[in-house]
């Protein structure tokens, strides 16, 4: 399974945030064979070795996480973790924004046919400055950085898949 690149599904958290904030914002789905809920999935993205670097590196910087404090987010137990505040949660939508204002994480569990799940996630990213006419302008970094991000963004999700497919006891 590979994750694909997917136009923002109309509605959504981060479509509602993307529109009304002039974001640049991108989405990545991944078909799964089995029923998992958002909460199954949270869980299993902020514990997934790969984001565990990501919370390491975060820890020296004095923002410490743990997989307790991921279930609870996942699970709406506690509304932050490391860097990241819930800013919404409906339905089978997450979104989460962090410290700085300028990202947000997205996550979806979409029930799909058979039985299956469509894994969803998303980031977006508002833009701090405006052109003369008031358009939103994205700087260098940015630009610099989106190549390594739709990497990422796909490993992350890829690693989470994975992580749901590990047997697991009760399962």
């Amino acid at each position: 399974m590979k994750p694909t690149e997917t136009p923002l599904p109309p509605g959504s958290l981060l479509a509602r945030l993307a529109a009304e904030r002039s974001a640049f914002a991108d989405a990545y789905t991944l078909p799964f064979p089995r029923t998992v809920g958002l909460a199954e999935f949270v869980e299993a993205f902020y514990t997934t070795r790969l984001f565990k670097v990501e919370r390491a590196l975060l820890a020296l910087f004095g923002k410490p996480s743990s997989d307790a404090l991921a279930r609870a987010v996942a699970r709406g137990e506690a509304q932050r973790i490391a860097i990241w505040t819930v800013q919404a949660r409906e339905g089978d939508e997450l979104l989460m924004h962090e410290d700085s204002g300028a990202t947000r994480s997205w996550f979806k569990a979409e029930a799909g046919e058979g039985g299956g799940t469509t894994l969803w996630f998303g980031s977006a990213v508002v833009p701090r400055r405006r052109s003369v006419g008031g358009e939103a302008q994205m700087g260098r970094v940015f630009h610099a950085l989106l190549g390594f991000h739709r990497w990422y963004s796909r490993a992350l999700l890829k690693a989470a898949a994975r992580r749901l497919s590990a047997p697991s006891p009760g399962r």
